[in-house]
């Protein structure tokens, strides 16, 4: 079998066995106030300071700063460029794939998905909080 796989009209490329987190887009990453963090278990890969990162997606690059040095370690705003620039939606599912620990450089997968608006959650989260999956 290929390593490439076309789900939809997007290309999914086979993981290269990096270290890698995934989420589900909420309401906070594609809206005001635009923030994507990282999850607590993949900060010890990551420096514990302000850096420069590269997420490379669909053939092209966002610079941004990741800030390892906060008690919720983050992109900077520009991952609001990422997000416009891609279209992102609530429910759509994105794959971060460190590929370069020293230039903080992630390959970004995108899998487009909607949760459906009825599907409630019993701690009484919406789509309006981060949903991470690992």
């Amino acid at each position: 079998m290929d390593s490439t796989t076309l789900l939809g009209q997007e290309e999914i490329v086979a993981l290269t066995g990096n270290p890698y987190f995934s989420c589900i887009i909420s309401q906070s990453h594609i809206k005001s106030p635009y923030q994507m963090m990282l999850p607590r278990k993949f900060h010890h890969l990551l420096p514990s300071a302000v850096v420069p990162a590269i997420l490379n997606c669909r053939g092209k690059s966002w610079e941004m700063l990741y800030y390892g040095d906060r008690s919720f370690n983050r992109f900077d705003i520009s991952w609001k460029k990422f997000a416009t620039g891609n279209n992102l939606e609530v429910g759509d599912a994105l794959v971060f794939e460190l590929m370069d620990s020293k230039k903080l450089e992630f390959r970004v997968q995108i899998l487009k998905g909607r949760i459906p608006t009825a599907v409630g959650d019993p701690d009484g989260c919406s789509s309006a909080t981060p949903i991470v999956i690992d």
